[in-house]
């Protein structure tokens, strides 16, 4: 993991197309902006790791098998 200290409205740029800004810092909570193109999905970690979830259920041998029907 890359470790970086910012301040307030100092940003990072990831990929020449992403920028993540920090615009306010409050005791133990920081707000950040991001700013990226449209076609980059953007989760909090939480949201992200439900949909995996999500995802894995749904490739239950019932969930294949419907697959493999749609695919006849």
């Amino acid at each position: 993991m890359l470790t970086l200290s910012r301040k307030k409205n100092e940003s990072v740029v990831i990929n020449n197309n992403i920028e993540v800004t920090i615009l306010d810092v409050k005791g133990d909570q920081i707000k950040i902006g991001i700013s990226a193109p449209k076609e980059v999905p953007i989760y909090r970690k939480e949201i992200y790791l439900q949909i995996q979830e999500s995802n894995k259920s749904s490739m239950t041998a019932d969930g294949m098998d419907v697959l493999k029907n749609l695919l006849k």
